[in-house]
C-alpha cells in the first residue's frame, strides 16, 4: 500500500510539474555554459567527478575487457520491470555483480548477484574469462570504495569548517568557554570524528554492481527527456531505489567511442551534444533551479555523496555508441540474503514436529499468530524467491551455478512449510 501511495504521489507531482512547464522548457547546463561551475558548485556540490586519467590504466584494461567478456557471453538481460501497475521490458541491458547469497530489487524486480570472488566461498563460473571479469569488478568496487571514503571525508572536513567559520562569528557575541569547557569540547569532537569515519566507511561499503549495457543505434524508440528538452534518454529520471540511507552511490562509465562518430565538431550545438553519453541531474520537483548535464566519456566516474540521491533525480541520456556502466551501491538487503530468509525458514519450521513413531508431520502450536507468521514466511519464500529465481534469475546460469544449491535448499524449506498450511486447517 505504500508503494502504490508513494507511486501516485510521484505520478500527481510530475503532471503538477508538465501543466506549470506547459509548452516551455527549464533551462539546464553543460560544461560550456559560463555559469555550469557555479551551478554545480552550488546546487549540485555533492556530485564528484573523476575523469579517467586519473583512474589507473590497469584498472581500466581489467574492467573493459570484463564487460566486453559478459557482453561476449550473453550475460547481460533486459528486466520485466513493473511501473505503475504496468509491466515493461527495461530498454537497458543488466546483470547484478556482488556478494555472494545477495539480492537487489528495483522496480518490484528481485535480481541475484553473480557473486564475485570472495574468501570462503566455492565459486564455480562458466569459464575463466567470466571469472577473471567478476574479479575486474571487485577490484574496481574497491577502487571506488577507497574514492568515495576520501570524497566524503573531503565533503565532511569543507562542511566543518564552514560550520566552524559560522560559530566563530556568533561567539565574537557569546561569553567566551572557560578552559576546562574548551577541553570537553575537544574530547567530545575526537569521539564524533571517529564515529563520522565509521559511518562513512559504512555507507561507501558497496555490496552490489548493477552492470548497465546498451546499444542505441538498436533501440526502436528512446524516451524524450520532458522538462528540459535534453534529448534521448536510456534511463528515466528516478531516484536509486533500496539503498542504504545516506549512501554513496559511484558510477563506472565506459562508452565504447571508437565504434560511431563520437562527438560533434560543431561548437554552436545549443545544449548538450546528442552525440555523448550524459549524466543528468535535477532538484527533484523543482522548476527553480536549472538541470546539470554532465558529459561522460570513455572511463569517467562520478560520485553521488550523502542525500544526493534523495534529495535530487537523475537521469541517463544516450549518446550515439554503445555503452557500459558499473552502478556500485549499498543495497540495503537486511530482507534481501540468504542469511536473512535461511532465518526466517527456520523460524518458521520450529512449530513443526515429527512423530518418532508414525513420522507423521504435525503443529506444536495452534496459537494464531505463530500461525500467521509461518504462512506469510511461506509466501515470502515462494513470491520473493522462488518464483523470480526461476522465472527471471535462472538466467544468471550462463555465468556460474552458485545459486541452485540454495535455491534447492530454500525449495526444502518451502515444502516444509507447504505440509504445514493444510495441518492449520484440520
Amino acid at each position: 500500500m505504500k508503494r502504490r501511495a508513494g507511486e501516485w504521489e510521484k505520478k500527481l507531482k510530475k503532471k503538477k510539474l508538465l501543466e506549470e512547464l506547459g509548452k516551455n522548457r527549464l533551462p539546464y547546463m553543460t560544461p560550456v555554459d559560463a555559469d555550469f561551475h557555479q551551478l554545480w558548485k552550488s546546487k549540485y556540490s555533492k556530485l564528484i567527478f573523476r575523469k579517467s586519467d586519473t583512474v589507473p590504466e590497469e584498472l581500466h584494461q581489467m574492467v573493459q575487457e570484463g564487460f566486453l567478456t559478459l557482453r561476449e557471453h550473453g550475460c547481460f538481460f533486459q528486466d520485466l520491470v513493473r511501473i505503475k501497475g504496468k509491466d515493461f521490458v527495461t530498454p537497458v541491458s543488466r546483470i547484478l555483480i556482488g556478494n555472494p547469497g545477495c539480492t537487489y530489487k528495483y522496480l518490484n524486480t528481485r535480481l541475484f548477484t553473480v557473486p564475485w570472488p570472495n574468501e570462503g566461498y566455492d565459486i564455480k563460473y562458466c569459464s575463466p574469462q567470466i571469472h577473471d571479469a567478476c574479479k575486474a569488478l571487485i577490484r574496481l568496487n574497491d577502487y571506488l570504495h577507497i574514492e568515495a571514503v576520501k570524497a566524503l571525508q573531503d565533503f565532511v572536513e569543507t562542511k566543518e569548517i564552514n560550520d566552524t567559520a559560522v560559530i566563530d562569528r556568533e561567539q565574537n557575541f557569546a561569553t567566551p568557554l572557560t578552559e576546562k569547557g574548551s577541553v570537553s569540547e575537544d574530547q567530545s569532537s575526537c569521539c564524533v570524528r571517529a564515529d563520522n569515519y565509521m559511518n562513512l566507511k559504512n555507507r561507501t561499503s558497496y555490496n552490489v554492481t548493477l552492470l548497465n549495457y546498451m546499444d542505441p543505434l538498436q533501440m526502436l524508440y528512446l524516451k524524450q527527456e520532458p522538462y528540459f528538452g535534453m534529448g534521448n534518454m536510456a534511463v528515466s529520471w528516478h531516484h536509486d531505489e533500496n539503498l542504504v540511507e545516506r549512501s554513496t552511490v559511484a558510477v563506472y562509465s565506459y562508452s565504447c567511442e571508437g565504434s560511431v562518430v563520437a562527438e560533434s565538431d560543431e561548437q554552436t550545438l545549443k545544449g548538450r551534444d546528442p552525440a555523448v553519453w550524459h549524466v543528468g541531474l535535477k532538484v527533484a520537483w523543482d522548476i527553480e533551479t536549472p538541470g546539470l548535464a554532465m558529459p561522460l566519456h570513455q572511463g569517467d566516474c562520478y560520485l553521488m555523496l550523502d542525500d544526493l540521491n534523495m534529495t535530487h533525480q537523475h537521469c541517463v541520456l544516450a549518446g550515439f555508441s554503445p555503452r557500459f556502466s558499473s552502478t556500485h551501491r549499498v543495497a540495503e538487503c537486511s530482507r534481501g540474503t540468504l542469511e536473512y530468509i535461511f532465518g526466517q525458514c527456520e523460524l518458521a519450521l520450529q512449530n513443526l514436529q515429527t512423530d518418532l513413531d508414525s513420522m507423521a508431520l504435525s503443529l506444536k502450536s495452534l496459537e494464531a499468530a505463530i500461525i500467521k507468521q509461518a504462512e506469510e514466511i511461506h509466501n515470502e519464500v515462494e513470491f520473493e524467491w522462488l518464483r523470480p529465481f526461476w522465472f527471471q534469475g535462472k538466467r544468471y546460469l550462463k555465468c556460474t551455478d552458485w545459486w541452485l544449491k540454495p535455491i534447492a535448499k530454500l525449495e526444502e524449506f518451502w515444502r516444509k512449510m507447504e505440509i504445514m498450511m493444510p495441518v492449520r486447517s484440520s
